[in-house]
């Protein structure tokens, strides 16, 4: 296979996904992190694009399991159908609460999901990147709401928290949250 036809194959893939040249940035998590608030339901608000997401009406729910991991069940209209997926979350270490690993396969390794923000009750800013030999990082973000629509002014404090920490959200998406089921 020539290196034409694989980058053409890689293509739809490179779109879906946010690339940056240098090393992830060093965004700062939320002090004092409370978990145990923090579970419920989040819908998304805006994204960065990522391969693994599409759709409409996508939300995440988090509840703590009696082992003490955290069942992540992301779910969403696709084609008109339901489409869900369960993962499981963790707290690395103990003293940084606010960066959790998750997972959605048994096979696959603990991603980041850095909460960089919340207030519990309305908003919640996500950040995950992924360094590949400090050359280049895929980052990943999300703005998530307890509700499925967000103020304005909510929105850009969370783009401009995202912006100060050095996450380029040129490519940042909105989630279409309009015409869903309530549960």
């Amino acid at each position: 296979m020539s290196a034409a036809s694989l980058l053409l194959l890689l293509l739809p893939l490179v779109s879906a996904q946010t690339y940056h040249w240098g090393p992830c940035p060093t965004a700062k998590v939320q002090p004092n992190f409370n978990l145990q608030q923090y579970l419920g339901r989040w819908y998304e608000i805006a994204r960065l694009p990522a391969s693994f997401e599409r759709g409409t009406c996508i939300q995440a729910n988090y509840a703590l399991r009696e082992d003490g991991t955290i069942r992540v069940l992301n779910s969403g209209l696709d084609k008109n159908k339901v489409r869900a997926v369960e993962g499981t979350a963790v707290v690395r270490d103990p003293r940084e609460p606010a960066k959790l690993g998750v997972s959605f396969s048994y096979f696959s390794p603990y991603g980041q999901y850095w909460v960089l923000t919340s207030d519990y009750t309305s908003l919640s800013v996500v950040y995950s990147c992924t360094d590949i030999l400090r050359i280049f990082h895929i980052d990943f973000a999300w703005i998530l709401g307890r509700s499925r629509i967000l103020p304005p002014e909510t929105i850009r404090y969370a783009k401009n928290l995202m912006i100060g920490e050095g996450i380029d959200l040129s490519r940042m998406k909105f989630t279409n949250q309009t015409g869903c089921r309530d549960d």
